[in-house]
């Protein structure tokens, strides 16, 4: 049996020997390059941190003493230490453990996140909390060089520091989030970590002024000035401590000894303390540390050579999308692109090598990023924002308040909508309609397929005013690319089937399964009419209302939350046009989706060949007399 299966708890660490913890670090390095391989996931974070969780630990007393992960795609360690090594095997799948920390799995899983830059916030709420109940425990926020680039981190390091709370933040510094950091606070890090003489700097720094005598008042302040300007000009590090922290660092992550040291300093002192430890993302493994990027959050791949498994298939929405950028910024001098710290997950990686001096990269910064692309457009340029659906909620107002309300011509590119798989939850895209469809003047459309996506994504820059477009994580389905790129009409539908018996309205790549289903309720009798609704907003009324009076019987099929959906927009559609006796059936979700594949959640919530059938059946449609038969052929679940 190794070292790793002895631990079924955070105590069992605490009768090591520095020679064990070496042999553990390397277990558990070997038992996520194997699960991970098979499974995917957030590898090389995971990788960089093994040291520091252990150390974490070994020096605090979880779940008693509270520890934060922010982003938490790095908590796999701590799932290993925490008593889950038994369901290790099944992290990101259905039913299976979380990529991310779940409270319902484990008492040492204190806040959930998914999203970066959040828990220095939630670590002043608990130490808020533990002082008013008076309780003694610690608090710590774990938190990447690449979530203090958000905003938020920066707003919860000011109440922190004015605060006063005892409060721990450890900053986990491997230059990189998931593309290599950008902005001020990432260049000063750098220039921290890359100077070898800060610790005796400071040292002698303090020890002369402290012996700076002070006599009188005025003396007094003049002298307070002196130590400030001596301060700002030889020591380094000090936007923390002038933030109200104690900094301590910056020193070796992988250094099990020293960071042990350092978190029991900074335990041991009061006030709010800022650990900076540096580390290696990828750490124990070649590919990994060669290519941190793609290994960040990565597919199956063969643990032997790193290399990833690809199997044959059409290319991807946001590999497409990329493609019809470049395309189109070659004729187009005024088209630029921004990413919040994401060029290569949003398909921009070749704008960035064609036009790098039109692309933006601002950082784990969503609020900037649009607002920041409305100033572009009223400096007369073209932008395309791209973001993940999941990350765009952040920016809701700038979206409304920013780019709708000034009517900016802003192209919002919503990456990863629909259900994006075993990212689970935190990372589904299933809200983006019912938060963006409200808004006035912004057109909001979404592909069939990929070729339409190249057609939208031509028509939303050649449109006056904002518009949004979103699609999937998945790849395409295989179709043909025409030429030339043409102008889709504003809020113009398209029909893809006549019939009828039913109308089937789809929004996205699920019309294709609504074209199957068609096919199959055509076996069993029913003609249904399939509609692809392509713009969310505005809705095709027109076309709508005509097939509505024409069928009565209507099934709307989503990639999305019903309530507020797309569905909800054609029940009001057909409340304000007047048109009754409608019987109306959303398939959608109606919670938060677990993880799981996109197929198989698909097929769980409705959203297949047979789920379709089903809410047929639901409407009564199916003759009585006739005999049902199963689902024959590809049914697209």
């Amino acid at each position: 049996m190794g070292l790793l299966e002895s631990i079924h708890a955070p105590k069992d660490l605490r009768v090591l020997d520095l020679e064990e913890l070496i042999k553990l670090a390397q277990e558990i390095r070997q038992e996520m390059i194997d699960v991970v391989s098979k499974n995917g996931g957030h590898l090389a974070p995971n990788l960089g941190i093994v040291e520091l969780t252990l150390a974490l630990h070994r020096t605090f007393d979880s779940p008693c003493d509270k520890i934060i992960w922010d982003v938490g795609h790095q908590t796999y360690v701590h799932k290993l230490l925490t008593g889950r090594l038994d369901r290790f095997k099944t992290i990101r799948k259905y039913h299976g453990l979380s990529g991310f920390p779940k409270r319902a799995e484990s008492d040492c899983d204190c806040f959930e996140t998914g999203h970066s830059s959040t828990s220095i916030s939630a670590a002043v709420g608990f130490a808020k909390a533990r002082d008013v109940l008076g309780e003694k425990h610690s608090v710590v926020a774990v938190i990447g060089d690449g979530a203090m680039t958000g905003g938020m981190a920066f707003e919860a390091l000011n109440h922190a520091g004015h605060s006063e709370t005892n409060l721990i933040v450890v900053l986990n510094d491997n230059e990189m989030s998931i593309s290599p950091n950008v902005g001020a606070m990432s260049s000063y890090l750098s220039r921290l970590r890359s100077d070898p003489r800060y610790d005796k700097r400071k040292e002698d720094i303090e020890y002369l002024l402290k012996r700076i005598p002070v006599i009188g008042t005025q003396v007094a302040k003049a002298v307070a000035k002196a130590k400030d300007s001596l301060k700002y000009l030889l020591v380094p590090g000090l936007i923390f401590e002038e933030l109200g922290f104690t900094y301590l660092g910056p020193i070796d992550g992988h250094d099990q000894v020293l960071v042990e040291q350092l978190l029991t300093q900074a335990k041991n002192k009061k006030g709010p303390v800022l650990v900076h430890v540096v580390t290696c993302k990828g750490k124990g493994y070649k590919p990994a540390e060669e290519n941190p990027d793609i290994f960040h959050g990565v597919g199956p791949f063969d643990p032997e050579t790193g290399k990833i498994i690809k199997k044959s298939a059409p290319p991807t929405y946001t590999a497409v999308f990329g493609e019809t950028l470049c395309s189109l910024a070659k004729v187009d001098p005024k088209i630029v692109a921004i990413s919040a710290a994401m060029p290569g997950g949003t398909g921009l990686k070749d704008f960035v090598s064609q036009f790098p001096d039109r692309f933006y990269d601002v950082g784990i910064a969503e609020q900037h990023a649009v607002t920041f692309a409305a100033g572009l457009a009223f400096g007369g340029l073209k932008p395309v924002v791209a973001i993940y659906s999941t990350f765009y909620q952040r920016a809701y107002d700038q979206v409304l308040h920013d780019v709708c309300l000034q009517q900016a011509n802003v192209v919002l590119a919503i990456d990863r909508a629909g259900v994006v798989g075993d990212d689970g939850p935190t990372h589904h895209g299933v809200f983006d309609i019912s938060i963006f469809r409200i808004i006035p003047n912004l057109v909001f459309m979404a592909p069939k397929d990929e070729n339409e996506l190249r057609h939208m994504l031509y028509t939303a820059l050649q449109h006056r005013g904002p518009v949004a477009l979103r699609y999937p994580r998945s790849v395409g389905q295989g179709v043909s690319m025409d030429e030339p790129l043409k102008e889709i009409p504003i809020g113009k539908a398209e029909v893809m089937r006549e019939g009828r018996d039913v109308i089937l309205i789809g929004i996205g790549p699920i019309v294709n399964t609504c074209l199957l289903a068609a096919q199959e309720l055509r076996h069993r009798g029913v003609e249904a009419a399939v509609i692809n609704l392509r713009f969310i907003s505005p809705l095709d009324r027109e076309l709508l209302s005509h097939y509505a009076r024409q069928t009565k019987k209507i099934i709307t099929v989503e990639d999305h939350i019903l309530k507020g959906g797309m569905g909800s927009a054609i029940l009001e559609l057909l409340d304000e046009e007047g048109i009754e006796g409608v019987t109306l059936e959303r398939i959608g979700y109606d919670a938060f989706v677990d993880q799981g594949s996109i197929s198989q959640l698909h097929s769980v919530h409705g959203l297949s060949v047979k789920g379709i059938v089903q809410a047929v059946e639901r409407l009564r449609l199916f003759r009585t007399s006739q005999t049902p038969m199963p689902l024959s052929g590809t049914t697209g679940e």
